[in-house]
């Protein structure tokens, strides 16, 4: 399934750790809002509880985005159950749970063409946590629909190598464990993930042109969705999806109504989005 993405030329929504700008990142309701949304892939990052079971948590600590203190890897998965992962975002959202992988994977049930972006967190145990996250996937069946993402080179080229399954890295400079050269760790990649702040055309280009897909983070408004476009970059991983999905939708009408937006490709000067009406 993930192979479908190798010829894609339409705008490919990602929900980055879900719908993260109206729900709380990394929780069950951000995941399930971006997937009644429709979103074609969902990012989201793993790391293990003091017990070794996969949670769903971006930071390695747990202030930001929890009301608990310390490091998630010092609790048990029960322990990190009894805290509240929402509250932060707004009182609204008061009593949300850090999600197991286990429980995302069975939400992910009802949307058999959802694609998977799965981070592994850069840490002393992350191979560890690839190989727990690879197995459980698979029990799923749900290792067709991913791609696996470290920001350590070593992490990647260990599930490139013993599990030939699809990877997304980082321009080498952002990653740990970086090896140049002609078999070093961009030939372990299959997509490379680009920051707004460093994505132009002829980055883009250089990456397709040694054979990787060329992926941005994180497009979310209409502007930057347009430049993405203009660079080439069609999967958008978005912490908002809306403006992405908009404008997919406009593209595939062809509408040409005042002040809509169409992306006509990229042009010599790497922006090829344009108003076609003033």
């Amino acid at each position: 399934m993930i192979e479908r993405l190798q010829n894609n030329t339409s705008i490919v929504v990602a929900a980055h750790r879900g719908w993260k700008s109206a729900y709380p990142e990394n929780t069950l309701l951000a995941f399930q809002r971006a997937l009644e949304l429709g979103a074609d892939m969902l990012e989201f990052d793993l790391r293990l509880s003091k017990d070794r079971v996969l949670t769903v948590i971006h930071d390695e600590t747990l202030e930001r985005t929890t009301n608990g203190t310390g490091k998630v890897s010092d609790y048990s998965v029960a322990e990190l159950k009894r805290l509240d992962a929402g509250g932060w975002f707004g009182s609204a959202f008061e009593g949300l749970k850090i999600p197991t992988l286990e429980e995302l994977c069975r939400l992910l049930a009802a949307y058999p063409d959802v694609l998977l972006n799965v981070e592994i967190k850069p840490s002393p145990d992350a191979g560890e946590a690839a190989d727990k996250a690879i197995a459980l996937l698979g029990e799923y069946g749900y290792l067709p629909r991913c791609v696996f993402t470290c920001f350590d080179a070593a992490v990647l080229a260990y599930i490139h190598d013993a599990y030939n399954l699809k990877t997304q890295g980082f321009p080498g400079e952002l990653m740990h464990n970086f090896v140049p050269g002609e078999q070093g760790s961009y030939s372990k990649m299959w997509a490379v993930g680009i920051s707004m702040k460093l994505l132009t055309p002829q980055l883009v280009r250089q990456f397709e042109e040694m054979g990787l897909l060329a992926w941005c983070y994180c497009p979310d408004d209409d502007k930057q969705v347009h430049y993405a476009l203009g660079c080439g970059a069609t999967l958008m991983t978005v912490n908002n999806p809306l403006p992405a999905m908009r404008i997919r939708e406009l593209i595939e009408r062809g509408s040409g109504a005042a002040g809509e937006y169409i992306w006509p490709g990229p042009s010599a000067s790497g922006c090829g989005a344009k108003k076609i009406i003033e």
